[in-house]
């Protein structure tokens, strides 16, 4: 061999053993190496969370404890199963009864051979058997949850049972009556105890009286609880986000033939106007945009067969294969551009087309009788020629049809897109839908559906004869163009009329009897004796990129244009035969033509149509062939041309032959095919002429024209055996003549031979990128095969083994990133090409058998280092251990270096090699090759595969399964991998995000093969590169997301909990220490012995729980580190690593492995320290505690404003809980005292939501023993937290009810609700007081905020019904079944846990704080909406709590107490919480406590609960007394009496409830009820705080603030009295008197006195307000709603009592700033007896200042209308006095009129600011105009004018918006002390015009107009006329007249004031105008003159002395009054 060859092969030098060595080195220096030692030692040192510990040596623990120790159900839980890996044989589906094979059975062509192997090997699948457990291949989506949620049981709430009973009650409302209240709201004593005494008790319950020892209690309360619980809990809570979900991978398709949208085309009918001959006819698609034909010819006949009988003797055998008349054409791009072209041809006969035509275009039918004669000559014609001429044809007509108008015309059925069915049945949806995405890309056009139209039946008419000179394609497209436009040329023509009746409609999928295009019968098939159905073959428009899967091989050949122009002799009427040549002689001609139309079904020649006298004819003709199996190089293609003789002629044959062509097909190993432009030979060819081409001048030849191209034809194939594409030919063909060692080759101009073949290969391997892609993926699957083989079986030339392992690998690499970018709509979300991962998942197999060994005759020799002189660069070898790729097994040295050669062929196999040629491979291949990671790691696991199987290694310990060597390389390539990630995560987005989770899941797989400490160390690895890149990177967000979606994918494996070593106990022998960590954490609270080191690392994230139990540390830690409120965690990557979470739990939860609850027990082990970790981010959680909108808007506003830095403040109930003071019940007061509380979330809600539930699952499922012994080491702060975690958890699942799931789920489950908001908080940034407030409004509505609706579109209305349209009832109820479920569920987890805390603190010191707390959440529990069943669980809990520790409930606060009888009383009046016997409990615990609390407790519910029902309530109290009765022990002590007492007093409350339910609607009636129940408790000052409490909060909900604020101000007196008579303190208010400032009002709270009450009395006075304390957040919280009131004047009044106490405290709060406002007053008068009492009653109301008297008069009408009944209720309209005779008895009659405060003249002196104006207003006024005939107005002599001054019972504003009316007196103006009014006014206006500052010109010249206008009716110089002109005649006049007189005179003065001023003001545009102005006023001034200036004489007498008078006004003393009391 020569130097230069072996020069030539470079590629060896790199695989020089030590090359590749240093390589690996260099790649382990440079990033590290993960190898796994296994010498470490020592003991742990703490690590840092950041970084990852060094697993565990897995497959030493596993084999060091074999499965047999643990036995029964956990032995899963210890090594993966022995069939893990199985290796499925499936068979291919082969969709024709024959399979589609070569009929030659022997020696097939290699290319036949190879292409058969990949066409009808089974598909060899190897697959994880348990991967369908894991998340990768079976989501948990929502249609799997349903599936599991099925047949779950209803729980019952009373939240639904309310909601029903209310649609009830809404009907009989309109029955109701209002009922007349007594003055006092007490029912009689007497009336009381009968109407309880004859009510019925429930059923009593025996164990009640049953007195039990705490332990059997604890036990049978245990046993309960765990019966008939739901297993899995987020089987119940909604799937996590699919969004999420990175490990989801679809399986690839498997891989079939193409297939377009389907069309049916059936020939029903062709009739003729006249019937002489045969007509046969084809259809063939053609697209004109592309202009290409795209479907193949579908030939019928639809002659009678009296017509067919004419052509017997040319066809004696028809096949059934011709006889079809239906054809299925497939269109891959639907286009508007596709026409159907339908021709006919005739048998050939004498003349031209023309000629022919004539008959069929003039003669008719009906016409039969005229032509009689003619008609019979023409059949006789036809007869002749078809006996003689039945061979050949000629064109005759053709017509087209647009196939969009069918399309589109007819209508579509569905224009949706019909693959739509697919996507809903979700099967492999991903890769689907990117693949009907892809064949969507092109189509455009919607019209365009092929798919789905609705079937039609056309007729077509007009046919177009054939122009014999425009038969080509050409002018077919040019025709097919013209017909799409309007004035087509082919309309002008005369058209052949017939009728062809054709169907065209969507194919069926499946449809029987049809025929594949190489005539094989497709399933199904049931008869074959049934005229078939023809699949037409489609020549796609474009490239279609699908693999051939199905072995094909057909010719077409389509001859098209002949010039004989030039050729001597008789050449007219010329033929083309067409024949397929096995050789030269004649009788090879092989019968592989398909027939056309009844016919045989092949034939030996076909002949193309004949133009009639045409030496230069066009050809339309399409010959399809099948292609042997076998092509040599003697196979051609003969055309014979010959001169028909269309008349008979003695001595004249009937053809002549005139030329001959051909083509050789096989020509240096490729196919050929194309154009072709052939000479043709006159005579005959010469011997042997096959091998040549027509080209070759041969000697002795005579050539038409010159050996010039006269006949031109095209020759395409549809064959999946010839490629047709030179670059893979030569590939091809190079790989074959390697494989037979057929040397020399010629290969075109080149001679191959053993020197020169590695070169060529190679270069043809290069050369591949050059290759045609469509033909590259057509025939990818050898293309792949061949690589593979190249690289498993090196070949062997002269001897010597050619490694080609490198340029194999490039040329892949490269192959696969060219199909990448190039078909980017074919692939998953992981960027995977399906075409490629359905070749690897079906096709791959590592080549079993060798190639061909070369021929014996050469003996095989081998070069060795010892023998070659030149030694061949390809073949280094040594005997080192060292060859990546040799055979690691080889058993025995070898003798020689033959036999080591010997050994080595064939061994190196496809992943060793693979791995090496990846981790020395550089620049461009390297960098293709990461592009598509993906695929070269899965050609590496399934060869890993397998290998294994193929060697019986499944068996073999897994360190023995791979040699070192190419574990080796497995770690250099993914460190070089991980530090790509790395360094360009910011460069390459998408490439690093493919790379990313292309390496998981290859990591995840190996996991399945290798050694998996191994593959722990290398994901270590990978997380050391990442977190190396971190501390520098600028966007680690983005890195860290990486690492997530790894993390999560490589957890993804079905055997995860296997990879954690559940079972282990964490005392692994290399740690003998103790994490630190554990031991510098908090000293416990409770065990005095030291701690468990164990049970508190198993919580922890200590190092040895992160060894032991790997995956579940990486993913913990991940979400530790994520949730690091000082880390960088950005929302979208909490969510990211909770929905990891979620997502495990999940699987865990759906998997049947796990359903035994010891073996959940030891799952959850693997997430104990979750517990810890949400508990660390208690304060970023969503605070999910408020629900309520008025207590939401209280708090906040008076956060809002009070404190504008309480950016972190949340609400009033939520801090309560936490600081440790009990809660209301859901709708309680808003008045709790202000405490700290949490900071603000950065957790959005379903985050919080979702962590909350992963929290609840572990609990729920780890072994309860160990959570007490974990529980048992925590701080008292520890545990705390653990408690309001487990608070937090209750108001998180509380259940929603079905109304509010009937409305748009609210922003917790809603997702785009959450996309919103994580915009939001990118926007706002995680922290600060914007984006505080933006949560806060958020919370207010059920939509979030309802101001920022625009910006938030998804929650508008209109979006709210469509959305609730999309649910149907029953889903919603489903939906409300699991919501109620899942609510209940986590209500037991967080009992169970509430247990646990209770049994370990049992022993403690420290219980109460604790013990406090269980009881706070607890309380909490029973206040949210709780089912039947979680109630029954949970009040036997609190009874064992209550029965062990009676002193936290009555010897701590008494809060807890008061709380617990609130929530008690409030499910005794519940339809389904059954707790009358435990409240009865309670009261026997200690009676004299609980006496007081329950009363308080009553009222207070009675007082704010919408929903209490007062009939369950009476039950529930006598079920007590009955319990009291009959407890025998009890019998003789006082306690039933004082039992009964109490149950009387609280049904006496009940009875009030009655009435103030009545009048729910109407605010006012419902706070007067209040009022007086609260007036009822004057004695009592506990229940007449809690009623203030109640009045105020209904205010609050109204939006009263004042009103509120006056509540509380009187609860505070009531309070600082009670202080101030226990002791006394000088800086605490003495009682009442100091609040009288605040109100006058107030001073009624102090009738508490000393002989009433006695502060010392037990259970007096208990409440917690009753404190210092109690006092100051009752001041500062009416404060609050001051301020809400802008009463900011009543404020400072407020703080002047605050201020004392504050300071006593060195506690300094801001002060104030004064504001101003205006109230708006009215009163009412009620007439009508059904008003009860109040009948003729008036009342001032205080309503907001913008209020309208018509707002509120249709507001009070509309109210007493639904009450009344429409047309009952009348509103007086005017003011007058009423005569109540003249009303109509049978209506009720409404007087509103606005009244003003009014001031005597001395008040206005004190009364200065508009607060003053309008705060403790007692006297009212409102005037109405008269005149004593009777009229409201007059003339101004006649005007008079009443006063009315209203006085009220209290001062305004108080407790109640509306106040009784004590004092009625008016006061009567007589017509001239109206105009003295008037003009005073009129004076004031002015004077306050002129005065004003800033000055104001507009204003004043208004004000001037009117006072001096001429035009002015009843302007001032009227009212002078008319009262000034004469003295009057009664002297009590007299002083009014002066009066009038002097007004106006002051009038005057003002004017002229006015007028200066104005002069100074105007501009010189307004001097005319203002000196208009001076005219009418000198004019007035003139005129009044007169009048002004006479005086009347007796009033200058002196006057005899009058009495004094009383009465309050200066000008009053004459006027008429009357006063009513």
């Amino acid at each position: 061999m020569s130097s230069t060859a072996s020069e030539r092969r470079a590629f060896a030098h790199k695989i020089n053993r030590t090359v590749a060595a240093e390589v690996r080195k260099q790649v382990s220096r440079d990033y590290g190496s993960p190898q796994l030692s296994k010498k470490r030692g020592g003991g742990h040192h703490p690590l840092p969370l950041t970084e990852v510990v060094e697993p565990v040596d897995f497959e030493e623990y596993v084999s060091s404890h074999a499965p047999g120790v643990e036995p029964g159900p956990l032995r899963q839980l210890i090594e993966f199963p022995q069939d893990d890996l199985e290796l499925l044989q499936l068979d291919k589906d082969c969709t024709t009864l024959e399979p589609p094979l070569p009929e030659e059975e022997d020696a097939l062509d290699p290319r036949v051979r190879d292409a058969l192997a990949v066409y009808t090997d089974d598909w060899l699948v190897i697959q994880r058997k348990y991967q369908r457990y894991s998340t990768t291949h079976t989501p948990c989506n929502s249609e799997r949850q349903r599936e599991r949620q099925r047949g779950l049981v209803k729980q019952t709430f009373e939240l639904d049972e309310a909601a029903a009973a209310e649609r009830l009650d809404d009907q009989d409302d309109a029955k109701r009556r209002s009922v007349s209240l007594d003055e006092t709201p007490r029912g009689s004593w007497a009336s009381s105890i009968f109407d309880l005494k004859n009510s019925s008790p429930d059923v009593l319950l025996p164990s009640v009286l049953e007195r039990t020892a705490a332990e059997d209690m604890d036990r049978r309360n245990t046993e309960a609880r765990l019966q008939g619980r739901h297993s899995d809990l987020l089987g119940l809570y909604p799937p996590p986000d699919e969004d999420e979900a990175v490990e989801r991978c679809s399986l690839p398709e498997v891989p079939k033939e193409h297939c377009g949208q389907r069309i049916m085309v059936k020939c029903l009918s062709l009739k003729f106007e006249i019937e002489i001959e045969p007509i046969f006819g084809s259809l063939a698609l053609y697209d004109i945009k592309e202009k290409k034909k795209i479907s193949e010819n579908f030939y019928f006949d639809l002659n009678s067969d009296q017509m067919k009988g004419l052509l017997k003797p040319h066809t004696p055998h028809m096949a059934i294969s011709t006889l079809a008349r239906s054809a299925i054409f497939s269109i891959t791009y639907p286009s508007a551009d596709i026409f159907l072209v339908i021709k006919l041809e005739k048998v050939l006969q004498q003349g031209d087309i023309g000629e022919c035509c004539e008959p069929y275009m003039v003669m008719k039918e009906s016409d039969s009788s005229k032509h009689k004669e003619k008609l019979e000559k023409l059949r006789l014609q036809a007869e002749q020629s078809c006996s003689r001429l039945g061979r050949f044809r000629m064109p005759f007509a053709w017509t087209a049809i647009h196939l969009v108008n069918i399309v589109s015309s007819v209508g579509g059925l569905d224009r949706s897109d019909p693959d739509s069915d697919s996507e809903r049945k979700g099967h492999g949806t991903w890769n689907e839908r990117k693949k009907k995405g892809f064949e969507r890309m092109s189509v455009g056009d919607d019209m365009c559906n092929f798919a789905t139209f609705r079937p039609a039946t056309l007729t077509v008419t007009n046919f177009f004869k054939q122009e014999g000179d425009r038969l080509s394609d050409e002018d077919l497209y040019k025709y097919l163009a013209d017909m799409r436009r309007p004035s087509s040329v082919l309309r002008r023509l005369r058209p052949v009329t017939a009728q062809l009746k054709i169907d065209i409609s969507p194919a069926p999928d499946s449809p029987h009897y049809c025929l594949s295009p190489e005539l094989l019968h497709v399933k199904p098939y049931p008869d074959l004796r049934v005229r078939p159905t023809k699949e037409v073959l489609e020549f796609p428009a474009r490239y279609v990129y699908t693999p051939h899967t199905t072995y094909r091989n057909l010719l077409y050949v389509y001859p098209q244009s002949l010039n004989f122009s030039s050729r001597q002799g008789s050449v007219r009427n010329i033929a083309v035969k067409v024949q397929f040549m096995a050789g030269e002689d004649p009788s090879q001609a092989l019968p592989v033509i398909f027939g056309k139309s009844s016919c045989a079904e092949f034939i030996k020649e076909a002949y193309s149509p004949v133009i009639y006298h045409n030496k230069s004819p066009e050809f339309y003709e399409e010959m399809k062939m099948k292609i042997p199996a076998n092509l040599t190089d003697n196979h051609h293609l003969l055309f014979t041309f010959y001169h028909i003789s269309c008349q008979p002629k003695q001595n004249t044959p009937l053809e002549t032959p005139v030329g001959y062509t051909w083509i050789p097909l096989m020509q240096h190993g490729r196919l050929r095919t194309g154009s072709f432009s052939l000479p043709v030979s006159v005579e005959k060819p010469p011997p042997s002429y096959s091998v040549l081409t027509p080209d070759v001048q041969l000697p002795g030849m005579k050539w038409v024209d010159n050996h010039k191209g006269v006949f031109n034809v095209e020759v395409t194939a549809a064959s999946s055996v010839h490629t047709q594409d030179p670059h893979l030919d030569k590939f091809f063909t190079l790989v074959y003549v390697l494989e037979e060692y057929s040397f020399p080759f010629r290969l075109k101009d080149v001679i191959i031979t053993e020197a020169n073949m590695e070169g060529e290969l190679k270069a043809s391997m290069a050369a591949l990128r050059g290759a045609l892609l469509d033909t590259c993926v057509r025939f990818l699957h050898q293309l792949l095969n061949k690589l593979i083989q190249l690289i498993v079986y090196p070949p062997v030339i002269a001897g010597q083994i050619v490694n080609l392992g490198r340029a194999a690998f490039e040329a892949m690499a490269l192959l696969v990133n060219q199909i990448h970018k190039n078909l980017e709509g074919n692939q998953d979300q992981h960027g995977r090409n399906n075409l490629l991962a359905s070749y690897i998942h079906y096709c791959l197999r590592l080549p079993t058998a060798e190639p061909a060994v070369p021929p014996t005759g050469m003996p095989m020799q081998f070069a060795t280092l010892s023998r070659a002189t030149a030694r061949p660069s390809s073949l280094h070898l040594s005997r080192s251990k060292s060859i990546s790729n040799s055979n690691p097994d080889l058993a025995s040295t070898p003798v020689s270096p033959d036999e080591e050669v010997q050994r080595i062929i064939g061994s190196k196999l496809l992943h060793e090699e693979l791995a090496l040629q990846w981790v020395v491979s550089t620049s461009t291949v390297r960098e293709a090759a990461l592009q598509q990671a993906w695929f070269f790691f899965q050609l590496m696991t399934k060869s890993m595969a397998h290998h294994l199987f193929l060697t019986s290694k499944m068996e073999v310990a897994r360190r023995q399964r791979f040699p070192d060597r190419f574990v080796d390389d497995i770690a250099a390539l993914v460190c070089a991998i991980s530090a790509d990630i790395a360094s360009r995560y910011h460069k390459d987005v998408e490439l690093v995000e493919r790379l990313n989770s292309s390496l998981a899941f290859f990591l995840n797989d190996l996991l399945s093969l290798m050694d998996r400490g191994f593959v722990f160390n290398l994901i270590r690895s990978y997380y050391k590169q990442i977190a190396n890149k971190l501390h520098t990177a600028q966007n680690p967000s983005s890195l860290n997301a990486l690492r997530m979606d790894f993390t999560r994918i490589v957890c993804s494996h079905e055997h995860y909990v296997i990879l954690n070593l559940p079972c282990s106990t964490l005392s692994p022998p290399a740690s003998p220490s103790p994490s630190t960590s554990s031991t510098t954490s908090q000293s416990s609270a409770f065990s005095s012995v030291v701690q468990d080191q164990g049970v508190v690392t198993m919580f922890e994230l200590s190092v040895p729980f992160r060894q032991q139990h790997f995956l579940s540390g990486l993913l913990l830690t991940e979400l530790s580190l994520i949730l690091d409120p000082d880390g960088e965690g950005v929302f979208f990557l909490h969510k990211k690593a909770i929905s990891a979470v979620h997502s495990l739990l999940c699987s865990h939860d759906a998997d049947p492995r796990y359903r035994d609850p010891q073996v959940r027990a030891h799952v959850a082990q693997l997430y104990l320290p979750l517990i810890p970790i949400v508990m660390e981010t208690l304060h970023q959680l969503h605070d999910f505690s408020d629900s309520s909108p008025a207590r939401v808007r209280h708090a906040s506003a008076h956060t809002d404003d009070a404190d504008p830095d309480s950016s972190n403040t949340i609400s009033q109930s939520v801090a309560m809980a936490i600081a440790g003071s009990p809660l209301p019940h859901a709708k309680a007061n808003p008045f709790a005292l202000p405490t700290a509380g949490r900071q603000s979330s950065s957790l959005s809600a379903e985050c919080s939501r979702t962590l909350l539930v992963c929290f609840l699952w572990v609990l729920k499922n780890a072994d309860a023993a160990l959570l007490e012994r974990w529980v048992s080491d925590l701080s008292v702060l520890q545990i705390n937290r653990l408690l309001d975690l487990l608070h937090l958890c209750v108001s998180c699942f509380e259940y929603k009810g079905k109304k509010t799931l009937e409305r748009i789920n609210s922003l917790t489950f809603k997702k785009s609700q959450d996309m919103k908001a994580r915009l939001e908080e990118a926007i706002l940034g995680t922290i600060g007081a914007r984006q505080e407030m933006v949560r806060r409004c958020r919370e207010r509505s059920p939509y979030g905020s309802q101001e920022n609706v625009r910006w938030r579109k998804n929650v508008t209305h209109w979006r709210q019904n469509a959305d609730r349209v999309d649910k149907t009832k029953a889903e919603v109820e489903q939906e409300s079944v699991v919501d109620g479920n899942l609510a209940t569920e986590a209500s037991l987890i967080v009992l169970d846990t509430l247990e646990i805390v209770v049994k370990t603190v049992v022993a403690s010191e420290l219980k109460e704080s604790v013990l406090g707390g269980v009881l706070r959440v607890l309380l909490h529990s029973m206040a949210g909406n709780q089912s039947a069943l979680f109630l029954q669980h949970c009040f036997t809990t609190q009874r064992a709590l209550v029965f062990k520790f009676p002193e936290m409930l009555f010897e701590e606060d008494t809060e807890l107490c008061a709380d617990l009888c609130l929530r008690l009383l409030r499910h005794c009046s519940s339809s389904i919480g059954n707790s009358q016997w435990f409240l009865f409990l309670v009261m026997y615990q200690n009676f004299a406590r609980v006496k007081m609390q329950v009363t308080m407790s009553l009222s207070s519910l009675v007082g704010t609960s919408q929903n209490f029902n007062e009939e369950h309530l009476r039950r529930s109290l006598k079920t007590i007394l009955t319990y009291a009765e009959e407890d025998l022990e009890l019998r003789d002590t006082p306690f039933p009496e004082q039992v009964q007492d109490l149950v009387f007093n609280l049904h006496m409350i009940l009875t009030d409830t009655v009435k103030m339910k009545e009048h729910q609607q109407d605010p006012e009636m419902l706070l007067d009820l209040m009022y007086r129940i609260a007036k009822g408790y004057q004695n009592s000052p506990d229940l007449r705080l809690t009623w203030l409490q109640n009045m105020a909060g209904k205010h609050s909900e109204r939006g009263n603030h004042a009103e509120a604020a006056h509540c509380l101000v009187h609860s505070a007196a009531l309070v600082a009295e009670y202080l101030n008579m226990l002791e006394d303190c000088r800086y605490l208010p003495i009682g009442c008197v100091t609040f009288q400032n605040i109100s006058s009002n107030i001073l009624e709270e102090s009738a508490v006195s000393d002989d009433v009450l006695s502060p010392e009395e037990e259970g007096i006075c208990a409440g917690k307000y009753f404190s210092e304390s109690g006092l100051v957040g009752l001041l500062e919280q009416a404060a609050a709603s001051f301020n809400m009131a802008a009463m900011y004047e009543a404020i400072n009044e407020v703080y002047k009592i605050l201020l004392p106490i504050h300071e006593a405290n060195r506690d300094f709060k801001n002060t104030y700033a004064l504001c101003h406002l205006i109230l708006f007053h009215l009163t009412s008068a009620l007439f009508h007896p059904a008003f009860g009492d109040l009948d003729e009653q008036e009342f001032v109301y205080k309503e907001p200042s913008i209020t309208k008297l018509a707002e509120i008069s249709h507001r009070l009408e509309e109210f007493y209308s639904a009450r009344f009944g429409v047309g009952m209720v009348e509103i007086i309209k005017d003011s007058n006095p009423v005569d109540k005779n003249k009303l109509d008895p049978n209506k009720a009659y409404l007087q509103i009129t606005y009244v003003e405060p009014f001031f005597d003249t001395y008040e206005l002196k004190e009364r200065i600011t508009y607060f003053d104006k309008n705060y403790n207003l007692r006297t009212f006024m409102y005037c109405t105009p008269f005149t004593l005939d009777g009229r409201a107005h007059g003339d101004l002599h006649e005007q008079y004018k009443r006063k009315t001054i209203l006085t009220t019972s209290h001062a305004f504003p108080y407790i109640k918006t509306r106040i009784n009316v004590l004092q009625k007196e008016e006061i009567i103006l007589v017509p001239m002390e109206v105009a003295i009014e008037d003009m005073q006014k009129k004076t004031q206006e002015l004077a306050f015009a002129t005065n004003q500052d800033p000055a104001d010109s507009k204003m004043l010249q208004m004000v001037l107009q009117g006072c001096v206008g001429t035009t002015v009716n009843q302007g001032p110089l009227e009212v002078a006329q008319v009262f000034l002109s004469d003295i009057p005649d009664d002297p009590k006049l007299f002083r009014h007249h002066n009066k009038l007189r002097l007004c106006f005179k002051d009038f005057t003065k003002r004017c002229e004031d006015a007028l200066r001023k104005n002069k100074a003001l105007i501009g010189p545009d307004q001097k005319e105008y203002h000196r208009e102005l001076e005219r009418n006023y000198y004019k007035l001034k003139e005129a009044l003159g007169p009048l002004i200036n006479r005086k009347i004489p007796q009033l200058y007498r002196t006057l005899p002395a009058q009495t004094t008078q009383t009465h309050r006004n200066s000008y009053s003393r004459s006027s008429l009054r009357k006063v009513d009391c």
